[in-house]
């Protein structure tokens, strides 16, 4: 039976849609195979596609020192139709942050421990100028996220 692995992140820009594009490329990866792999924007993703979901990687950029208004709106959404039977739900994060992502990091930290989702990788904080790299980091947390999940290592 494959395991499935709800990405949901917010992409205002271009390069933030890239970013989400690389998270389910990583996760899409080929050597990976019983892993299905589902991406919605905060705004179309709901309680539903957390109760379906065996593991979740989190995108959001850093607005005005929190999470974007949609991830928070998927939250609020969600948070008490999937308390109870998704605790222990395996969790990551990616951060794009034009500052530091600290209040941002510790936001979404309150909410996943509040929710008793597990951190399989500390969040990602991509902060300061936009690089390059930052398309690579996050492939590479998809790629982690999506394995670990195959493995049943998460």
């Amino acid at each position: 039976m494959n395991k499935r692995l709800l990405i949901v992140a917010h992409a205002p820009s271009p390069n933030t849609l890239r970013l989400r594009e690389a998270a389910e490329r990583g996760a899409r990866h080929p050597e990976i195979e019983g892993v299905e792999v589902v991406v919605k924007a905060p705004l179309e993703a709901g309680p539903e596609d957390v109760q379906a979901c065996d593991a979740i990687l989190l995108g959001t950029t850093e607005n005005l020192g929190y999470m974007s208004g949609a991830l928070k709106d998927f939250f609020d959404r969600s948070y008490y139709p999937v308390l109870e039977e998704k605790q222990g739900l395996p969790c990551a994060l990616y951060i794009r942050a034009g500052h530091d992502g600290t209040g941002t990091r510790r936001a979404v930290e309150g909410i996943v421990t509040g929710l008793r989702w597990r951190w399989v990788q500390a969040p990602l904080l991509l902060r300061g100028e936009w690089q390059e790299a930052f398309v690579e980091q996050v492939e590479e947390l998809g790629m982690a996220v999506a394995a670990g999940l195959e493995d049943s290592a998460i």
